[in-house]
């Protein structure tokens, strides 16, 4: 593999786009020692939200890298508010990162312009509309500038480089065949009438991850390695629920012994606003099948358990045990796998198993994983 030398990281990398009113937004991304902050840091003036969608962008773009290094921060700014709506930019933040990291380098020695959005940015995908074709013809792109754009190509400017995805930046294939996606699904139970299965779903994508990563600084081998946690995305959670999945994660894959430092992944939830850890076994078993740790059923996984010791493979009881199992009797179909807390085992209302076996699915109360 062609690694970068360390001198030709750049300390500060800029990337621009033309926002939909017709200004040049310019993102510029600065690297420097992380010393135990957050790997990615966005600033926008007055515009929160937008300086929190950029650091979601940015962290989902990476987690189609093949190789995990977070011992830099790289910090991104922006010179102008794009509107609420407006997320051409997004691309431009991403190749940002990516150049100042030394990932990629723009193909012209001036400046570097692109034009894309994604609404799966961590499986590497890249969109955009063909209304792009009248910003990349802006009279501040020069002659010697670069322009990437998102989607599949239309009649712009000859120089302009379409791509579909982030693979396309280096030649590669589309990033999304090495990414294992599954879903399992658990009890959401408020008492209400929304009251639902709801799908917990993991992304993991194989990683490398060693001493010295694919252009990382000269200065950045003597900093701490990334911890698991570092290459774990939860977007949409609040950060409490986020530490919550990190950590269960990180834990479970301990008790396999061999499933840490190799997977970047990516945590999303059909309803991100929940209370409790019930979903945590629903988490765990999405992430094992993802990895190839267990067998996948005909059907749908419906879990239902927490623990105090994922570390040790251990299941809990959780809250709520009635209400959840009418929920889940009433929505099971055929080939469905249930799985219970082994505790719940001698309290399962009179012909529960019997009615779920009637309707095509099976169930295991357990309290180990691994064990299924």
């Amino acid at each position: 593999m062609t690694t970068i030398s360390a001198t030709t990281v750049p300390t500060n990398a800029e990337c621009r786009s033309i926002l939909a009113d017709g200004r040049v937004l310019t993102i510029t991304a600065s690297r420097r020692p992380r010393a135990n902050r957050a790997d990615v840091k966005c600033s926008v003036a007055g515009a929160l939200s937008i300086a929190e969608r950029m650091q979601e962008v940015v962290r989902l773009a990476r987690h189609t890298e093949v190789r995990l290094d977070s011992r830099d921060q790289v910090v991104l700014s922006m010179d102008a508010t794009p509107g609420a709506a407006d997320r051409d930019w997004e691309l431009a933040a991403v190749l940002a990162d990516r150049m100042v990291r030394g990932l990629f380098q723009p193909a012209q020695p001036g400046r570097q312009f692109a034009q894309g959005w994604s609404d799966a940015w961590h499986l590497g995908r890249v969109e955009g509309a063909a209304s792009a074709a009248a910003p990349l013809d802006h009279p501040q792109v020069g002659a010697g500038d670069s322009i990437i754009a998102g989607g599949v190509a239309y009649d712009g400017p000859a120089r302009t480089l379409h791509i579909t995805h982030l693979g396309a930046l280096s030649g590669h294939a589309d990033p999304s065949a090495g990414v294992s996606t599954v879903r399992a699904w658990f009890p959401l139970h408020s008492g209400g009438v929304n009251d639902s299965l709801a799908w917990v779903e993991v992304s993991v994508f194989a990683i490398e991850s060693g001493a010295k990563a694919e252009g990382a600084s000269a200065s950045a081998t003597h900093h701490p390695a990334a911890t698991e946690e570092d290459s774990i995305a939860a977007p949409g959670l609040d950060l409490s629920a986020q530490l919550d999945v990190r950590q269960t994660l990180a834990a479970a894959r301990h008790f396999d012994g061999k499933g840490l430092g190799r997977w970047r992944s990516v945590v999303r939830f059909s309803q991100p606003r929940f209370q409790g850890g019930s979903y945590q076994l629903a988490l765990v078993m999405a992430d094992r099948l993802a990895r190839g740790r267990e067998f996948l059923p005909r059907g749908r996984i419906i879990a239902t358990g927490c623990s105090s010791a994922w570390h040790a493979g251990r299941v809990d009881t959780v809250e709520g045990r009635e209400p959840k199992l009418e929920l889940i009797l009433m929505q099971a179909a055929a080939g469905d796998r249930v799985l219970l807390p082994k505790a719940w085992q001698d309290e399962l209302p009179a012909g529960f198993a019997a009615e779920l076996r009637q309707r095509g699915a099976s169930l295991a109360c357990i309290d180990r994983i691994g064990m299924i």
